[in-house]
């Protein structure tokens, strides 16, 4: 299964795979600055690797909080990090309209298990 994942790598031994990254994507620098770190990591301990970060935070319990930097900006920066790391990406997403946006820029989406509920 994690084979049919673009760009993964390390995927010939029995290693467990790693998705981490930033939970919402703040700035450029700092999710490159994270993904050139794992990188590293998880190439010299072979581990294979997928960079995740949140485009936008629509799960959060107050109105104020931060939510994100712009749909497209943080797309964008996912798809940086995506190309310069030759990494595969994944985000999550909150409404049926972003999925098709996001496909665009990242390799996987996610649905948040918070936003997996019954409603009437």
């Amino acid at each position: 299964m994690i084979d049919n994942v673009p760009k993964i790598k390390h995927t010939n031994g029995d290693q467990f795979f790693l998705i981490a990254g930033p939970c919402a994507i703040e700035s450029e620098n700092m999710a490159l600055k994270i993904a050139e770190k794992i990188t590293t990591i998880s190439e010299k301990l072979k581990i294979p690797y997928i960079f995740k970060g949140s485009f936008k935070k629509a799960n959060r319990s107050r109105i104020d909080s931060f939510t994100g930097i712009g749909d497209e900006k943080a797309l964008e920066i996912l798809k940086k990090v995506g190309e310069k790391f030759q990494i595969p990406t994944i985000t999550d997403i909150h409404e049926i309209k972003d999925a098709e946006l996001a496909a665009n820029y990242v390799d996987i989406l996610q649905i948040p298990a918070f936003l997996v509920r019954q409603t009437d």
